[in-house]
């Protein structure tokens, strides 16, 4: 077997279609665009989103509030969480996601007090809510803000 013997596999390829080659074409004279309009002439057509002159849909909906585009999202971890640690350990983001409670982390964690701890751990986190806080300094452990 020879390269110049190699052929593609069948309905791989197909042939381009020639616009404006003739009506035997079956694509000959307007083209395909059909007979005169927007859409038919050279550089045609309308943007994205364009209605024709009617209020567009993404400025007839009411816009309310501010969307922080340089916000930085943390992840959330309630405190109930943390007692799958062992007593005295240091859990930090790396170890959340070692123990597979977390999947990503790319800001930081934010500890919120939802649940109960009974371990003694030193948690450092990005962010802590003041029930956490109190939770984790209740059950002997430190709350750290790294």
């Amino acid at each position: 077997m020879y390269i110049n013997d190699l052929s593609p596999v069948p309905g791989s390829t197909h042939v381009d279609k020639r616009k404006g080659r003739g009506h035997a074409t079956g694509n000959g004279k307007t083209a395909g665009r059909g007979h005169k309009g927007q859409k038919a002439r050279s550089g045609g057509g309308t943007r994205i989103g364009f209605e024709g002159g009617q209020m567009p849909l993404a400025r007839r909906i009411p816009k309310r509030g501010f969307n922080n585009i340089f916000a930085k999202p943390l992840e959330s971890v309630n405190v109930s969480v943390l007692d799958k640690f062992s007593d005295g350990e240091v859990v930090d983001a790396q170890a959340l996601l070692q123990k597979g409670i977390l999947s990503k982390c790319t800001y930081g964690v934010k500890i919120l007090g939802n649940g109960e701890i009974t371990k003694k751990l030193t948690v450092k986190a990005a962010a802590f809510s003041e029930t956490a806080k109190q939770k984790i300094e209740a059950a002997g452990g430190k709350a750290e803000v790294v």
